[in-house]
């Protein structure tokens, strides 16, 4: 209903203007350049009216036609992104699935459609990096060091391309930068133990103790590594006073001791770590300075009073009392090693000798030797590695802080399953 009120009145009023224009009276009379156009005022309004919309509709179509170009470069752009946008995409499918080739050409194509951007250079270096262009990844490196917001990220690819080449140098500088911009990050963390651990520079480490990588781990690979002597005795007694039952620990400080002369108080120490957790280095060590099997043997005596219900105490009596030629007593402490845990390859090659030196054919227990677990050793918990002695990190995968003294994996089942 208020829509047709609207319609009538609306109609009512076009209808009331229509008549006034209609009724004006007079003439309206244009003149210039010699002409003069008469018309009823009637007729002057209603041109007026059709002259003043074709300027308006003529300035619209004069605007639309010096837009257009804009307009054009405006798709044109939309288009060229839309564009990049795929082919980054695709470099980052194509890194992933590790195809270089499609990798280089997408990221060729990012960079030709978005230009230089941080993102487009990354990807163009990583490319190349895979494709083993390393002059190529190295100059996009370049590049990103000078774009914005680009630098820790050329940084991050230059120490890469550094470590691949063994330029261990450039690398700690590079390190240095990075960790200036961005302090605390974690690859950081790891690049500069991998520095420490090319260099030995194992010092400059020590800020890096944590949960995951304790003070004594640092502080003894640090002592190990140091040239000057006072500095690795202070680094050593720092990672004992960390851990005494850590025997690597124990050994760098009764070492720094035994050079300064203090031989009682080195032994001291090495008899409290075999208190808590015996170690063969431990008895190595105190073993070092005596040659004479029965001198041995009494030294040997003083671990077994620190800690003697254990397999490492029983098989060393056991080793040094057959080197000492008393039988009974060997056989006795072989045995012993042989009930306090499952007995491993060496238990088995320690009665074998016993039973060849006392005239009995060890052949039964060499083929038991054969068939036992392996000993105990210092192996890598990352890559299974084993090896002579402890290293902070692992020479085969350098994870650090993952080697630790254990036996196989298959002994230790046994052991649960007997259990």
């Amino acid at each position: 209903m208020r829509r047709v009120l609207f319609v009538l009145a609306a109609t009512a009023v076009t209808l009331g203007v229509a008549w006034w224009v209609a009724h004006l009276p007079g003439t309206v009379v244009l003149s210039g350049f010699g002409y003069a156009v008469e018309a009823a005022s009637p007729v002057a309004v209603v041109a007026g009216a059709i002259a003043l919309l074709l300027l308006m509709l003529a300035l619209r179509l004069l605007m639309a036609l010096f837009g257009l170009s804009g307009a054009v470069r405006f798709w044109r752009r939309g288009r060229q992104r839309r564009r990049g946008d795929t082919a980054v995409g695709r470099a980052l499918v194509a890194l992933a699935a590790g195809e270089a080739e499609p990798a280089r050409r997408a990221a060729q194509r990012a960079r030709a459609a978005l230009g230089d951007t941080p993102q487009t250079l990354l990807l163009a270096a990583e490319a190349a990096r895979l494709a083993g262009n390393l002059a190529e990844a190295e100059a996009c490196y370049q590049a990103l060091l000078g774009s914005p917001g680009g630098e820790f990220l050329g940084l991050r690819g230059l120490f890469r391309l550094a470590v691949a080449r063994e330029d261990w140098a450039e690398a700690a500088r590079l390190a240095r930068r990075a960790e200036a911009m961005h302090p605390g990050g974690t690859w950081l963390r790891d690049a500069r133990l991998r520095l420490a651990e090319e260099t030995g520079n194992w010092s400059r480490a020590l800020a890096l103790a944590g949960p995951d990588l304790p003070v004594e781990l640092l502080a003894t690979e640090a002592a190990g590594a140091e040239a000057d002597p006072q500095t690795a005795a202070r680094l050593a007694r720092q990672a004992w006073k960390a851990n005494p039952r850590f025997a690597p620990a124990a050994l760098a400080h009764a070492a720094a001791l035994r050079r300064e002369g203090r031989e009682a108080k080195a032994e001291e120490v090495v008899v409290e770590a075999w208190r808590s957790a015996p170690h063969p280095d431990l008895a190595a060590f105190l073993l070092a300075e005596t040659a004479d099997p029965a001198a041995r043997l009494r030294v040997a005596v003083k671990l077994s009073n620190a800690h003697a219900e254990h397999v490492e105490t029983q098989y060393l009596l056991g080793r040094l009392s057959l080197a000492a030629g008393d039988l009974h007593e060997a056989a006795f402490h072989a045995e012993r090693a042989r009930s306090l845990a499952v007995p491993t390859r060496r238990i088995f090659l320690l009665l074998a000798d016993i039973a060849a030196a006392g005239g009995q054919d060890p052949a039964d227990l060499l083929r038991e030797a054969a068939e036992a677990p392996s000993d105990p050793t210092w192996r890598c918990g990352q890559c299974g590695t084993a090896h002579a002695r402890w290293h902070l990190a692992c020479p085969a995968c350098h994870a650090p802080g993952r080697i630790a003294w254990s036996i196989p994996q298959h002994a230790e089942r046994q052991r649960l399953t007997a259990g």
